[in-house]
């Protein structure tokens, strides 16, 4: 195995129909809200069917890139879990990772699609949270080159420690995204983590969880990840592109202006991208543009795979600026 993915596995049902109403109201932190009539039977002009999940995604990423991927992860003893193992198969990921729970179903999302507004999500944590030490076929994972562990909610964060002292001893190489479960752990695990990964990938407001600095303060952010960080510090930007930091030097890029059909998965294709491009040429700047090339596919199709970019497909390539860090001391010092 060259790699094997952790995190969740959901089964994703997407709906679109022009029914819903998008209202403005103070009481949701995004001040609208999504209506339908009660009582109501509505008409979905449009429903497809697809695996996602942080764990899944990002490994169907590395199949298409060439690389021989595993998804280690629990999904549950039902149909949908029975659907994300098949749709992994058929993409060439390596399923033997994979345990089965009767205690709780699969993991579901339900994607609510308003026209020209963005989406919203319905989302059972079900069967993914129940991964345990006990359910990891240790000796056989420790035959990876790298390990790539997507956002863990719930009871699955307390792992992420666990998986990383566990490659730091064996020599596998890390890549870590952690999500809000993951960044609420102790500051002292959370910083020992940290150390022993090779690539860390965070959003604007996962970088402002983890240093504690409003997320428009981008300079302090960076200084402060990287005197905690000994690799390479990533953080996206949503449509304002991503910055990177390897200690010596800073990237930027904007996007790829993309026509957007759904948003779902452009974090791990994004990241998956960036580890991929990193592993093939060593370089950060085809790691940035390689994840960036990737997001932009995969938004402009419904579902987290169904557009992720082939290994021998040509790629748009997005400028990279590289600024030295003793301009800006943002980096740490080596």
């Amino acid at each position: 195995m060259d790699i094997i993915t952790f995190g969740s596995a959901t089964w994703d049902i997407f709906m679109r129909t022009k029914e819903f109403r998008v209202v403005k109201n103070k009481k949701f932190a995004t001040g609208k809200s999504i209506c339908l009539g009660s009582g109501s039977k509505i008409d979905i002009e449009d429903i497809k069917f697809s695996s996602g999940g942080g764990g899944t995604n990002t490994a169907a990423t590395f199949a298409k890139q060439g690389f021989k991927p595993s998804y280690c992860g629990m999904v549950g003893n039902d149909l949908s879990g029975g659907r994300v193992i098949e749709e992994l198969k058929k993409l060439g990921i390596g399923t033997q990772l994979i345990a089965k729970t009767s205690i709780k179903a699969t993991n579901t999302s339900v994607v609510l699609n308003p026209d020209k507004e963005d989406r919203t999500i319905l989302v059972y944590r079900g069967a993914s949270e129940l991964l345990s030490k006990r359910d990891i076929l240790w000796p056989r994972i420790k035959k990876a080159k790298w390990f790539y562990l997507a956002p863990f909610s719930g009871l699955l964060a307390e792992l992420s420690d666990v998986l990383v002292n566990f490659a730091y001893d064996n020599g596998i190489k890390v890549a870590f995204n952690p999500g809000s479960s993951q960044l609420s752990l102790s500051s002292g695990v959370l910083k020992k983590i940290i150390k022993k990964v090779d690539v860390l990938i965070l959003n604007q407001e996962e970088a402002s969880l983890l240093t504690g600095i409003p997320f428009k303060k981008e300079r302090e952010i960076f200084k402060s990840i990287d005197e905690i960080c000994p690799g390479i510090a990533v953080m996206t930007k949503g449509g304002q592109g991503v910055v990177v930091s390897d200690g010596k030097y800073l990237y930027k890029a904007d996007v790829l202006k993309t026509k957007i059909i759904d948003r779902t998965g452009a974090g791990d294709s994004f990241g998956a991208g960036f580890v991929s491009g990193f592993i093939k040429k060593d370089s950060i700047e085809y790691a940035i543009q390689l994840g960036t090339a990737n997001a932009a596919a995969c938004i402009s199709e419904w579902g987290a795979k169904n557009r992720l970019l082939d290994k021998n497909e040509k790629i748009k390539k997005v400028k990279v600026n590289k600024e030295q860090c003793s301009k800006n001391g943002l980096c740490k010092t080596k």
